[in-house]
This record gives C-alpha cells, structure tokens and sequence, in this order.
C-alpha cells in the first residue's frame, strides 16, 4: 500500500504537530499522523469568532465572569481539550511528544505595556506556574522577548515544561537555551526535563522579499531556511553534550507559505527529517494532496555561495528587530479582538 505524504513525512524522522486546535482539525490531523498541536492569540481568536463556542462563552456571562476571564477560561478548555487527545502520544513515549503549547497573555508585549523587563517576566512566571499546574502534556509557550527570555529560568526550575517562540536568531536561541538549561539544573531531576524552541521560518523570507531586494534568485527565499537548519544544528550541538533522557527540540514554525511563487510543502520538504514541524491546516491538506514522498532534508544545506551571499547581504540583527516588531503586534491585536468579540456578545458596544 503507498505510503501517504504526511505518514512520509513522520517516517523520515519528523514529529508532526498541527498549528491549531480546532477540535475538529485535532481529530483529523491526529489520524493522518500528528502527535501534538500548538495555540496562539490567532488561533483562540478565529476559533471562538466561528460561533462555535457561544453557548460556553454565554455560561460563563452568566457565571459573571468579565471578558478577560472569559478568555482565558476558553482557552484554557480548548488547549486542555486537545491534550486529551495526544495524551496516549505523550504517555507511550514517556514525555518526548504528545503536547499542546498555551501562550501566555500576549497584552504584555503590546506596546501599551509599561511594566518592566522584570516586572513582566515576574508576570510570566505566575502565569507560567498558574496555567501548567496539573497538566502531563502542557508545553507553557513564552516568548523569546526581553522579560519572557527573564522568566525562562525560573519557569524552568518550577517544573514548567517550556515552549519557547518567536525565536528569529542565533541570538535568541542562545539566551533561550541558556536560561532554560540552569533553571532544569536546578530541578531535582532532569527525568521528566522537557523544552522546544520556536524557529519561524517563512517569515524571514517575506521579510527578505519586502526589504533585502538585491538577494539572487538563488538566496531570495532560501534565507528562511537557512537560518532554521543552522539553528537546529546549534540545538544539536549544544544539548548533545549533556546526554539527557528527553530531547530538547527545535520546532520548525511559520511553515506555511507566504509568496505565491512557493510550492505549499516547501518548508515541509526542506526541513523534514528531525524534530518537529507546526504545520498550519490548510499546509497539512496541500501536502497530503500532493502526492509526494518526504525524505530527510534537514541537514542539506545550499550551495557555498548562496551561504556567503546571505551572510553578506542580510543584517540578521535588523532583520530581528523587524520580525520581532511584527510578531508582536500579530500577538496582541488578535487577543483584542478576542475581547471585543466577547463584549459583542453580551450584546454591549465593541470596545475602540
């Protein structure tokens, strides 16, 4: 019997986890081969405007709960909904898979924020311990910014089994990996340690098509890709010398495509092999359609040249601080909506 896409896809090495948790798209992904899922404010969003979700959201109006409990409550039950889907995952493989991400509030990085560097990562951290106690298969998901990156060590020392996002660089990849690791360090035992790191890979290569516009042909859309594989080799590299139980992984992320040039399983196919890929589901139907063998990718790199020409022509640092700006405001605006959508159905005006 032929092998489908996505079940080569897994059998080439890589751990399968959709970017949703739709119960509906849990279901179904679960059965063509993925083993966890992720959330965001994005998700949780678009979910609960389907109208789906009404008569929870309408209980808890009636329970008296305000639209930021509201929230957070919905949140809180999908996630744990889709956990009781991959918990079998999580148990046969005694803690390497099986989980879903739950981000935490995003309105600490909106710009209207004025709490401190340590003020939010000591937010981070309540919030951190409050949202994993009580759950096997919960990945708490921070981002890789000023007060998350401060909160990693003490999240992990807690027990907090982290996923840590937005990651654009070598530069936060490295102060990600070196918080989370002293703070496991300072756990009893480092049977149960458990943490990924978010690679957002498209993103980069729409970042280079806007704004670095003197790339070849052969660099433009490669960058991406690029950046991901050597920080999945420095992940490699960096956790092989401690020779622990669980593997400490990267996530492959912002996996769909995003210029209409690029075939749909474009970074499926360049970074499959190992780890883990959030795929969209719109990403996970186009591959299945397609009708293609995946094989191991993950270690092939482009040619020299294409190398040296990005290193020459992209300023990562720059390149960072935009993406960051960007990410960031895809983090909060989402969960405003979010609120405004639950104010809308208590019949009240939308807020500005």
């Amino acid at each position: 019997m032929a092998v489908s896409p996505l079940s080569s896809l897994v059998a080439a090495g890589t751990k399968l986890w959709l970017d949703s948790i739709d119960p509906d798209l849990v279901a179904k992904n679960r059965a063509l081969g993925a083993t966890g899922a992720t959330s965001n404010p994005i998700i949780i969003s678009d979910l609960l405007r389907t109208g789906r979700f009404d008569d929870r959201i309408s209980a808890l109006i009636a329970q008296g709960h305000d639209d930021s409990a509201i929230a957070w409550a919905m949140t809180d039950q999908l996630v744990n909904e889709a956990q009781q889907v991959f918990l079998p995952v999580w148990e046969q493989t005694k803690g390497d898979d099986g989980y879903v991400s739950f981000e935490l509030d995003p309105l600490l990085e909106d710009p209207s924020c004025t709490l401190s560097i340590e003020q939010k990562a000591t937010r981070y951290i309540e919030l951190g311990k409050k949202y994993a106690a009580g759950h096997k298969n919960r990945m708490i998901k921070v981002p890789a910014t000023p007060g998350g990156l401060a909160a990693l060590e003490e999240l992990c020392a807690a027990g907090v089994t982290l996923n840590v996002t937005l990651i654009f660089s070598q530069r936060q990849w490295k102060i990600a990996t070196e918080n989370v690791w002293r703070g496991a360090q300072r756990r009893a035992s480092l049977s149960n340690f458990k943490s990924v790191f978010s690679i957002f890979v498209s993103r980069l290569d729409d970042y280079t098509n806007r704004l670095v516009k003197d790339l070849s042909p052969a660099a433009q859309g490669m960058v991406g890709i690029v950046n991901a594989k050597r920080l999945w080799q420095s992940n490699n590299k960096f956790w092989a010398q401690f020779g622990l139980p669980l593997k400490q992984e990267i996530i492959f992320a912002s996996t769909g495509k995003k210029l209409p040039t690029d075939t749909d399983w474009k970074y499926v196919e360049a970074l499959a092999g190992s780890d883990i890929e959030t795929n969209p589901p719109g990403t996970n139907d186009a591959v299945e359609k397609s009708g293609r063998t995946f094989t191991r990718k993950v270690d092939e790199m482009p040619p020299s040249s294409v190398l040296a020409e990005i290193d020459a022509k992209v300023d990562m640092h720059k390149l960072e601080t935009t993406l960051m700006e960007e990410g960031l405001s895809k983090f909060a605006e989402p969960f405003k909506k979010l609120l405004n959508t639950i104010k809308e159905k208590r019949g009240a005006k939308p807020a500005a």
